[in-house]
């Protein structure tokens, strides 16, 4: 059972050791496309094992139950994808004088190490190795985000820094005071920070001193999560990092900060019932959504739209988990995955779009679809999901979450998001339509070389379209595993 759990972390884990020993070269290029496809391999034999009970391992500091699992399956089906576009991505950076093969090896033991740390963060069972791995994502993907070592990248990696700092800091005293208040419930020291033992001994929890923490978890994991007010360092970091890396962060990174919210407020509505945490996630969601929404309408750089996006879908995440029924949290799950993929295509066809044209202006990129049909059906189908249109995930998961809403008595909050969505859905839909069609461009500002996308670029960008439009299409054995992690998370029929 501990190799199994183990085996996650241990896959990318290795492949990072190799970079680190033998750097990036043509042997060793794929390790990280086989380590992601053995992380995931390892996901879907844990789920399968955690539905009759959870797994556990080194001593009780792993843990994985169905909710465990799932974002592991998440992980594994985001960062294959990502693994598989980016030998050809580095080569294209290689070859335009953007990277050299220290920077390849770099990127190569960083983004394993990334991997690994996130697989770590979700079999984690309890609050204290959890918070060590999310911190321990800052500082890798900070070396990532200032890859190209521009000034503008540098700027992002700064901000980005200080500004998860600043929540994973507020994290860590809600830590505190949540082992404080267990410690004085009588919690044996060895479970003060155990999701099960906590949730157990909830009810015996000071309820001032949990209210507070429980308050700064939320905003401090939720700062990791790119929920606002600390979201900026969100669109600086995404548009700054290499492709796969912003595919990794949007579709990966974000939701196993979230997945850190929901633990939390699970906790906090044992101890204090549902109100305290609804009503802070319903003003992260809302002010989240009308941020993407005012910030989108006067977006003119695309790498840095996707980013906008995110918070947008990051919103509706704190919505459905504000809701807190088993459909809304399973949605929000369902959500999770079905986000991940879409947005991973979308920013690898975004990387290969700037690679191409040598900008990430929207006035600069017309004519895509005339230009190079593949990479412009990639980049339209994965705005056409992100927008919540089927027959793909996103449009299940947010209509499981908007009939959530309504049956909940959160009609009016629903409402409003719907506003928000359609009027981000008319701006992310015009921005596309502008890159997507016209005349393309010549001379200044036209593509330095022809836009085609590696084999395996092009295998990564059809890989996560397909598994987006499986999930919307019938969940099949996923129904099981995200009943049973909704089940875990305590959400109420």
């Amino acid at each position: 059972m501990t190799l199994l759990l183990i085996a996650p972390v241990g896959a990318p884990a290795l492949a990072a050791g190799a970079y680190a020993a033998l750097g990036w070269r043509r042997a060793t290029a794929w390790l990280g496309t086989v380590a992601a496809a053995a992380l995931l391999a390892a996901a879907v034999t844990l789920a399968i094992r955690a539905m009759d009970a959870p797994v556990t391992g080194l001593g009780g500091l792993l843990r994985a139950d169905a909710l465990s699992a799932f974002m592991l399956i998440v992980i594994g089906a985001v960062a294959l994808p990502a693994m598989l576009a980016s030998p050809g991505y580095l080569d294209a950076e290689h070859a335009a004088g953007h990277g050299t093969a220290r920077d390849m090896r770099r990127y190569g033991l960083l983004t394993q190490g990334f991997v690994a740390a996130m697989a770590l963060a979700v079999l984690a069972s309890g609050l204290g190795v959890l918070w060590i791995a999310i911190e321990a994502t800052t500082i890798l993907t900070a070396f990532l985000v200032g890859y190209h070592r521009t000034r503008n990248a540098t700027e992002a990696a700064w901000k980005y820094v200080v500004i998860c700092s600043t929540g994973i800091a507020l994290a860590f005293l809600g830590i505190v005071l949540l082992h404080f208040a267990a410690r004085h419930a009588h919690v044996p020291s060895s479970g003060a920070l155990d999701w099960m033992r906590l949730s157990v001994h909830a009810g015996r929890l000071d309820p001032d001193v949990t209210r507070l923490a429980a308050a700064l978890l939320i905003l401090g994991f939720g700062t990791k999560a790119g929920l606002a007010p600390l979201h900026a360092w969100l669109p600086d970091a995404h548009s700054q990092a290499p492709a796969p890396v912003s595919a990794l962060m949007s579709g990966v990174l974000l939701p196993v900060a979230f997945y850190a919210v929901l633990r939390v407020k699970m906790i906090a509505d044992a101890a204090l019932g549902t109100g305290p945490a609804r009503t802070l996630l319903l003003i992260l969601a809302l002010a989240s959504l009308a941020i993407a929404t005012v910030l989108l309408l006067a977006q003119r750089d695309f790498k840095r739209m996707l980013a906008y996006s995110s918070i947008e879908h990051m919103g509706l995440l704190a919505l459905g988990a504000a809701i807190g029924s088993r459909l809304a949290v399973m949605a929000v799950l369902l959500h999770i995955l079905g986000h991940g993929l879409a947005k991973s295509v979308a920013f690898l066809a975004s990387g290969h779009i700037h690679q191409a044209v040598g900008s990430s202006r929207i006035d600069a990129v017309r004519g895509l679809a005339a230009r190079s049909p593949v990479v412009a059906c990639g980049f339209g189908t994965a705005v056409i999901a992100l927008l919540g249109f089927p027959p793909f995930g996103p449009f299940a998961s947010e209509l499981g979450v908007f009939r959530a809403g309504f049956a909940a008595g959160l009609g009016w909050a629903v409402a409003t998001a719907l506003v928000l969505l359609l009027v981000i859905t008319a701006a992310l839909a015009a921005r596309t339509g502008m890159m997507l069609l016209g005349t393309p461009r010549t001379g200044p500002g036209a593509a330095a070389f022809p836009l085609r996308p590696s084999r395996t670029g092009t295998a990564a960008l059809v890989l996560g379209l397909l598994g987006c439009a499986a999930i919307g299409i019938g969940l099949g054995p996923l129904h099981d595993l995200l009943d049973q992690a909704a089940a875990v998370l305590g959400a109420h029929r």
